[in-house]
C-alpha cells in the first residue's frame, strides 16, 4: 500500500467502508461452480500421483477437505465485493498453515507455515480462510454453535486489537518485530491451556537436525545417505518407479548432474554472506518428499566439514490460485514469487530460503527443513485450547500483515473497535462451513463412483512395502 500521512491513511481505511459497508462481509455470494471442476484445473501441471494422494486425504473430512482446496474457495471470493486495500497475503491461512518453529537464534516463534499460495490481494481474503477453517474444526471437534461463535470472534478480534497496537509502530520497529512463543502463549492463552502447549514445545525443542541425523540419515561409504522412510521420504529410485515415471522431473541415475545445476542457479539468488555460508556444506544425497502431497518435493541433504548435517527442502513452485481472481503483479517466477513473499510475512528469515529453476523447466524453491515445528492437531484439541489457538493465528495474521503490506493504519480504521466486523465474519465463516460440507459430500460421491482417482497414505505404504 502506497505511504500517506496517518490521517490520509485512516481517512482511506474508512472511506473503504462506503466502498464496502462492513456488515456486506457476511456475504458468501453465489457459489455456482462445479468443485470437481475447479480441483481438476488446481491440479494442472501437479504430479498425477501426488493429486491422487491429495484427493485421499481429502476423504477424511470437510475441514481436511478445505484444507486441500484453496483452489475453491480462492474463486469463490474473487466474485465477492472487497475492501480494495489489498497487500501481500499468506494465501492460505487456514489454521494447519501456521505452527511455531526455532528462530535463528533458536527461540520457539508462531507463524505461518508455508507460503506457496502467497499473492497481492484483499487483506481480509486471509481472515476469511481462517475463519472458515476454525469452524469446520470445532464442528468435527463437535463443538457447540456457541462456543464456535466465540472462538471465531476470538480470532478476529485478536486481530483487530493487535493490528490497532501494529498501526502505532515506527517502521523498523514493526520490520523487526518478533513475537517469542513463550510471549504468545503467556499474553493470549488461558493458564491450563499453556501447560499442555509447553509439554509439547519442550518435546518439539529436542528434535534439532543434529539430533535426529541417525534417524534420517547413515553413513554409506564416505558419504552420508537419507534413509528410506516410505511413504514420506523415498529413495529416488523407487520414487521414480511408483510416482514419477515418464515425468521427467528427476533421473534417479544421473540426479547429482541435475542437482548440481539447480544448485547453481540457487545459490545466486542467496545474499552474499549466506553464499558463503551455504559455501561450507558438501551436498550429500536427494530423497523424494511425499508428506506434502501437492507439489513435487525433495529433500537434499548437505554436511559441512564436521560432517554436521542441513536438511533443504527443495519444492516445485506453482501458480497461485490468487493469480486466477486477482489482478497482481505478475512475476516471471513463482519460486522467487514465494521467497519475496516468505521474506515479507515472515518474522524469522530462513538463511536458506531461495530458489532456483530444476529439470524440464520446473521452478522451484529452497528452504530448511524446520527445526522444533509444533502445528495443531485438532484432534487432541478441546473447544476451549481450539479458542486460544484461534487467537494465537489472529495475532501471528496480524503482524505478517502489518509487516509486509504497510496498511496496518488503514486496517485498522476500516475495522473499527467494535465487533461489526468480527460478527460479520462469523455469519461468513457459518455460512461458508456450509458450502464446503456440500462441496465435500460432491467430492465423496465422485470418489465412490470411480470419476475421481484418490489413494490414501495406507495405500501409498503398501505400494511401497511390496516394492
Amino acid at each position: 500500500m502506497k505511504t500517506g500521512t496517518i490521517a490520509a491513511r485512516e481517512a482511506a481505511g474508512r472511506a473503504a467502508r462506503e466502498h464496502l459497508k462492513r456488515s456486506a462481509h457476511r456475504q458468501t455470494g453465489p457459489v455456482a461452480r462445479d468443485p470437481l471442476e475447479r480441483l481438476a484445473m488446481g491440479n494442472a501441471g501437479r504430479a498425477p500421483a501426488l493429486a491422487r494422494l491429495r484427493h485421499g486425504r481429502m476423504l477424511a473430512s470437510p475441514f481436511a477437505f478445505f484444507v486441500g482446496s484453496a483452489v475453491l474457495q480462492t474463486h469463490d471470493l474473487g466474485l465477492l465485493p472487497n475492501t480494495g486495500i489489498a497487500i501481500p497475503i499468506c494465501g492460505d491461512a487456514h489454521l494447519l498453515n501456521f505452527a511455531v518453529f526455532a528462530s535463528a537464534g533458536r527461540q520457539p516463534v508462531f507463524d505461518f507455515r508455508d507460503f506457496d499460495e502467497v499473492s497481492t490481494a484483499p487483506w481480509e481474503w486471509d481472515l476469511k480462510r481462517l475463519v472458515a477453517s476454525l469452524v469446520l474444526a470445532a464442528r468435527q471437534r463437535r463443538c457447540s454453535r456457541g462456543a464456535t461463535e466465540t472462538m471465531v470472534m476470538a480470532a478476529v478480534g485478536e486481530y483487530r486489537d493487535r493490528t490497532r497496537q501494529y498501526a502505532e509502530y515506527g517502521a523498523l520497529e514493526l520490520w523487526h518485530e518478533k513475537i517469542p512463543f513463550d510471549r504468545m502463549i503467556e499474553t493470549a492463552l488461558a493458564p491450563d491451556a499453556r501447560r499442555p502447549i509447553r509439554r509439547a514445545m519442550e518435546k518439539a525443542a529436542s528434535r534439532t537436525h543434529e539430533s535426529q541425523f541417525d534417524k534420517l540419515a547413515h553413513r554409506d561409504g564416505d558419504r552420508w545417505t537419507i534413509r528410506d522412510a516410505a511413504p514420506s521420504i523415498v529413495d529416488l529410485r523407487r520414487a521414480a518407479a511408483r510416482l514419477e515415471a515418464d515425468d521427467g522431473w528427476f533421473d534417479a541415475d544421473h540426479w547429482r548432474s541435475q542437482i548440481g545445476t539447480m544448485i547453481d542457479g540457487y545459490r545466486k539468488t542467496l545474499a552474499h554472506d549466506r553464499r558463503e555460508l551455504f559455501g561450507h556444506f558438501e551436498w550429500q544425497d536427494l530423497a523424494y518428499d511425499v508428506t506434502g502431497a501437492g507439489a513435487r518435493s525433495l529433500v537434499l541433504l548437505a554436511a559441512d566439514q564436521r560432517g554436521r548435517p542441513l536438511f533443504l527442502q527443495i519444492r516445485e513452485a506453482h501458480r497461485p490460485a490468487l493469480a486466477n481472481v486477482f489482478p497482481a503483479t505478475v512475476v516471471k517466477h513463482e519460486g522467487s514469487r514465494i521467497v519475496g513473499g516468505e521474506r515479507l510475512l515472515r518474522a524469522d528469515d530462513d538463511l536458506f530460503l531461495g530458489w532456483s529453476t530444476g529439470p524440464a523447466g520446473r521452478q522451484v524453491y529452497f528452504r530448511q527443513l524446520r527445526e522444533a515445528r509444533l502445528a495443531a492437531d485438532i484432534e487432541l484439541f478441546d473447544g476451549a485450547l481450539l479458542a486460544d489457538y484461534a487467537r494465537l493465528c489472529g495475532w501471528a495474521m496480524a503482524r505478517a500483515h502489518a509487516k509486509a503490506g504497510n496498511a496496518a493504519i488503514a486496517v485498522a480504521a476500516y475495522i473499527g473497535r467494535g465487533d461489526a466486523f468480527a460478527d460479520a465474519l462469523t455469519g461468513y465463516a457459518f455460512a461458508y462451513a456450509d458450502q464446503v460440507e456440500r462441496d465435500y459430500e460432491m467430492f465423496v460421491n465422485a470418489v465412490r463412483r470411480g470419476a475421481l482417482d484418490a489413494r490414501t497414505d495406507a495405500d501409498l505404504a503398501a505400494d511401497f512395502g511390496s516394492a
